[in-house]
């Protein structure tokens, strides 16, 4: 497994070597990127320059989000496939054979049988387009109950909907992100993760919620903790992807009021702390790496 320092989920930002020198400073092995900023730098520069941070620091790439929205106007994704195929492309130079995107839980546009085929197609063609770069696609969903009031419609918010999304789409690159703050908060438990094959697992996300638990219709986003509250057994979840030889990127994802207000580098260090923590606990070894001088 990768440990991976996802800057956007911790509203972590600055330059690509000081993103970085955090993440090696603090014992990461692997980067969340931005692939629509990357692809920029690289459409203006050149691949070997927008990549040459990465490799002088020898770090990885973990995973990229789906840099578009998939719920637009059919020209508007056409557009945005082409993209993604030169996105897919970028990713492969830099060793990233995942990309994963979290579908809304509700909306106003359409109803629940209209919006899933909808999914449905486009996931398909989404697939399409990474499956000849090799590169996988997972999804994943949202389960807090907050997200789905005042909304016209209501979609996927739990395991069982979206594992039949997957099925229904039928491409061998379509997977899951695995989150077990949403999974807990929609009842599913450490089974169905037992239940996956490591190869559909295309991307881990976690966070803690509070100890004792309040009520699951009290629960919101801003409760995703870091670890160490104790709310979900984390370390349960890594033993498991360990045991089932899951090679992918593993990320802390809190909700960003859920942060204390510190400066970057006291903030990446007291989450890698974090998790630590866990990781060890977990029979996993965390090692932090000789920090190389990066020429910006």
């Amino acid at each position: 497994m990768l440990r991976t320092l996802d800057p956007f989920s911790l509203g972590v930002g600055g330059h690509e070597s000081e993103i970085i020198e955090l993440a090696l400073t603090h014992g990461f092995e692997a980067l969340e990127i931005d692939m629509a900023d990357f692809a920029s730098r690289a459409d203006h520069h050149g691949i070997v320059y927008a990549r040459r941070l990465l490799e002088s620091a020898q770090i990885r790439v973990g995973a990229f989000c789906l840099p578009f929205d998939w719920d637009t106007e059919d020209e508007a994704f056409r557009q945005n496939l082409d993209r993604l195929n030169h996105y897919a492309e970028l990713a492969v130079q830099l060793g990233c054979t995942r990309c994963y995107g979290i579908i809304a839980p509700a909306g106003d546009k359409r109803p629940y049988h209209e919006n899933f085929e909808l999914h449905r197609v486009r996931f398909a063609e989404i697939c399409k387009v990474l499956a000849p770069h090799g590169v996988k696609f997972g999804v994943g969903f949202r389960a807090s109950g907050e997200l789905r009031k005042s909304q016209a419609f209501l979609f996927i918010h739990d395991f069982d909907a979206l594992a039949l999304l997957v099925k229904m789409v039928d491409a061998p690159n379509l997977g899951f992100v695995v989150d077990p703050w949403n999974w807990e908060l929609a009842g599913i438990s450490i089974k169905e993760l037992q239940g996956l094959h490591a190869e559909k697992i295309v991307n881990v996300q976690l966070a803690d919620m509070p100890s004792p638990r309040p009520e699951r219709e009290e629960i919101t986003e801003q409760m995703r903790l870091l670890p160490g509250s104790g709310g979900i057994d984390l370390v349960a979840y890594l033993r498991t992807l360990r045991e089932m030889a899951y090679d992918g990127p593993v990320s802390l994802a809190p909700h960003r009021k859920a942060l204390p207000v510190v400066r970057r580098e006291t903030l990446v260090r007291q989450s890698a702390e974090a998790f630590q923590r866990i990781w060890r606990e977990a029979g996993l070894e965390w090692r932090a790496p000789i920090v190389p001088s990066l020429t910006r």
